[in-house]
């Protein structure tokens, strides 16, 4: 059984692994299947074959688990988002707390408290505030399409990307991840482009028009949309944002960005506005966030909240802590917490995000928050920690990679009575655990899930310095 690409007949699929992948075993080695539900007998096609484990998709269901559910987007199985629709969420939340349950265990091999309850969302669909759709002059076609056509069609598309196919995109009629009127913009915008003949990105030649389009939508019903264009052409785009404006009019600013590089990201470009004032406001609690066209803000504004509630409770905070928000972003979670703080320090190594913490900061008249830009190994030195006060609560909130382990050390050294550790990947958050183990103990862990329908997880757990 160690050929690559064979196919395994009539596999019996019994649970969930990592990162949404199904496990069976056959003759001593587990498989990883991708797209299948444990109770579901397949038949999987393998893309890995090791000698202790296999890798592969599955390509035909014997038998369908009791567990499955009917799929409530027409591109599922194509596009790669919310690749659990199959399972009723109840099951989602199961299988994640079950994964937290097993990282912590496995990488972090430490002692633990018993975990709490996940925090489910209760909306499941339409929850995010910011999606990014790509134009492309080459739209993915479908195996069946490709089988009943002639000669193949070259068509634009705007959507998502095909997973491991960087130049083909998924043509996205209805997308159930954000609140209208997301794709009512999305499709007046394709369709008024193919009307006028506009020319849809060619990723390969890097040439075209229409590059990409990214949609905020605020729980307060402001609407933001930024298309970014390959170059400027001002005509045109009076032309077509005029006919945007006049068939969705809940669109409450609209900016473009002009992007000749050869990446999509804008971080480095200036978005202009066309209309509104070039922000949406965001509301967490009482709190009011103004979010840009770059801002970073938690994609899902209701379980944000209760993700914050949840750090805001671990932290114990009485009034009298100054509180030290490492990878602060625009300075979100130390806000929050600020009402019951005395002082709160925000760092974070990128300085647009800082920019937007402190705008933040002066727009709740939180007076006693300080945020700083840089690399926390560097800015929290002993002369930083004469000025501010040494941390009694450190509140960090790292990218998918974890803490570097020299800011785990300087959190060893800097040895707050409370951490309060918001992950959202339980892998790197345990073995960051792990190092922890030599000063602090484990003392609370609750899996809150942040993106219903896909397998990610966010984890926040409280530690306590050893007594």
């Amino acid at each position: 059984m160690r050929k690559k690409n064979q196919v395994l007949q009539s596999i019996v699929v019994e649970d969930y692994a990592a990162e949404g992948k199904a496990i069976a075993r056959l003759e001593g080695k587990v498989v990883f299947i991708e797209g299948a539900v444990p109770g579901d007998v397949v038949d999987v096609r393998l893309s890995k074959n090791k000698k202790e484990w296999a890798e592969g998709k599955a390509v035909h269901f014997h038998e369908f688990s009791k567990d499955r559910v009917e799929p409530f987007c027409s591109h599922f199985g194509v596009c790669g988002g919310c690749k659990w629709q199959m399972l009723p969420y109840e099951k989602q939340a199961a299988y994640k707390q079950h994964e937290v349950a097993q990282n912590l265990k496995r990488i972090g091999k430490i002692p633990l408290p018993e975990m709490e309850p996940i925090l489910g969302c209760e909306q499941t669909r339409r929850y995010r505030n910011k999606l990014e759709f790509t134009f492309s002059n080459k739209r993915y076609l479908l195996p069946e399409e490709i089988e009943a056509a002639d000669e193949l069609p070259q068509e634009n598309a705007l959507g998502f990307h095909v997973p491991r196919l960087f130049d083909k995109i998924i043509d996205i009629q209805t997308c159930h991840l954000m609140e209208e009127p997301a794709n009512a913009v999305k499709n007046t915008i394709r369709d008024f482009a193919k009307q006028e003949g506009y020319t849809f990105y060619d990723i390969r030649q890097h040439q075209g028009w229409l590059r990409t389009l990214i949609i905020r939508v605020a729980t307060t019903g402001e609407v933001m949309v930024n298309v970014c264009f390959g170059y400027e052409d001002a005509k045109e785009r009076k032309k077509l944002f005029d006919h945007l404006l006049q068939h969705v009019p809940a669109i409450t600013t609209l900016l473009y960005t002009i992007n000749p590089k050869k990446n999509d990201t804008i971080y480095d470009l200036e978005p202009k506005v066309y209309t509104g004032n070039g922000y949406i406001t965001e509301k967490l609690e009482s709190l009011s966030f103004k979010i840009g066209p770059k801002s970073f803000f938690q994609t899902n504004t209701s379980q944000g909240e209760r993700l914050y509630q949840v750090t805001r409770e671990f932290a114990e905070l009485t009034g009298k802590e100054t509180v030290y928000d490492l990878y602060c972003g625009t300075g979100s979670i130390g806000l929050f917490v600020s009402g019951q703080a005395k002082k709160i320090i925000g760092v974070e190594v990128i300085k647009e995000a800082i920019d937007d913490a402190r705008e933040n900061a002066r727009l709740n008249n939180i007076h006693h928050s300080e945020f700083f830009a840089g690399d926390v190994i560097d800015v929290c030195d002993d002369a930083f920690f004469a000025h501010h006060g040494k941390p009694d609560v450190i509140i960090t909130d790292p990218p998918r990679a974890g803490m570097h382990e020299k800011l785990v050390q300087k959190i060893l050294d800097m040895e707050a009575p409370l951490v309060v550790y918001v992950s959202c990947n339980p892998a790197t958050q345990a073995r960051d655990l792990s190092r922890l183990g030599e000063k602090y103990e484990v003392t609370r862990i609750k899996p809150v899930d942040m993106f219903p329908q896909t397998h990610h997880i966010e984890n926040v757990v409280q530690l306590k310095l050893k007594k």
